[in-house]
């Protein structure tokens, strides 16, 4: 099997309050949605005073129409199965070069940094926040998981930052029994855990938003 090395552009959308440097809320969507779609989310859970990002995923595919004959439409995911190592270095490394660039573009303050991820950007993201520990004040995960290697792999050390996972009680991909110990997981590495249920499935869900500014809020004073 060869290979060759490519470049590829990544999108991504920002809102910069009326003062900055400002804290910083990156926002990655999950499967099969886009950045326009988790910046609305975003900004329903930001604070005033944050400087939002919504990166978007590296991987497009089509999806099928809303309608029977309607155009098709696109969507982005973070990871496939097919070399998954690789999709993980692009994901690090794309958020690292967008913070640097915030932070060098003094949008973003350096020491309040927080990533939020829904769905499959979960695991991802907390890969990241696990490996480079000292990059981030705090880490929301929505609907998500924990890293598959999350128990074998070395690379993960403990971490300063906030955690805050919000799951749905009915949620068909996330189920209550699938994440019922990962606040023990969690806090393995991480000191300062929040654990939350919520009524709903693989959704978010209006208490959520309200409970995520408030956590930002906390964590960002």
């Amino acid at each position: 099997e060869r290979d060759l090395k490519a470049q590829i552009k990544l999108y991504y959308d920002l809102q910069t309050p009326s003062l900055t440097p400002a804290p910083l809320l990156l926002a990655l969507h999950g499967y099969g949605a886009n950045k326009r779609q988790m910046m609305r989310e975003a900004r329903q859970m930001a604070p005033s005073s944050f400087a939002i990002a919504s990166l978007q995923g590296f991987h497009q595919h089509m999806k099928e129409p809303k309608e029977p004959g309607g155009p098709l439409r696109f969507g982005f995911g973070w990871l496939t199965n097919f070399h998954p190592e690789e999709s993980v270095a692009i994901h690090h490394k794309a958020v690292s070069d967008l913070i640097d660039a915030l932070v060098a573009e003094k949008v973003a303050d350096p020491q309040q940094l927080f990533l939020l991820g829904f769905s499959q950007s979960c695991a991802l993201n907390y890969r990241l926040a696990f490996t480079h520990v000292d990059v981030l004040r705090g880490v929301i995960g929505i609907c998500g998981g924990l890293p598959g290697d999350w128990q074998t792999n070395e690379s993960y050390k403990p971490t300063d930052a906030a955690i805050f996972h919000l799951a749905g009680n009915q949620d068909e991909f996330y189920t209550p029994e699938r994440v019922s110990d990962y606040a023990a997981q969690l806090r393995m590495r991480a000191s300062d855990v929040t654990f939350k249920t919520y009524e709903g499935g693989h959704e978010f869900v209006p208490e959520m938003r309200g409970d995520v500014r408030a956590w930002l809020e906390h964590n960002a004073a």
